[in-house]
């Protein structure tokens, strides 16, 4: 009966401290899922950056077409409306 209760309490023990492994291992995963998560995060902001800067630069030289092309268009007015 002793051998029994002895075995019992070992195999407790084994399981006592397999759980606190566990618990670290998952505790550790879980940190390394946060810090990969936060750099793909910072590895997003900074292309989302780029393409806004990107787009404002094209939307200027959108604008600034358009607008040559508004003067010019002005200009042929006025010179018509001389003749």
């Amino acid at each position: 009966m002793k051998k029994a209760l002895l075995g019992i309490a070992f195999i407790a023990t084994l399981m006592t401290s397999c759980k606190k492994e566990t618990k670290d291992e998952v505790k550790e995963a879980t940190e390394a899922v946060g810090n990969e998560m936060g750099e793909a995060m910072d590895t997003a902001a900074v292309k989302v950056d780029a393409a806004v800067d990107s787009t404002k630069v094209k939307a200027g030289e959108t604008l600034e077409r358009g607008a040559k092309k508004m003067d010019e268009a002005a200009e042929k007015l006025k010179e018509a409306g001389k003749k």
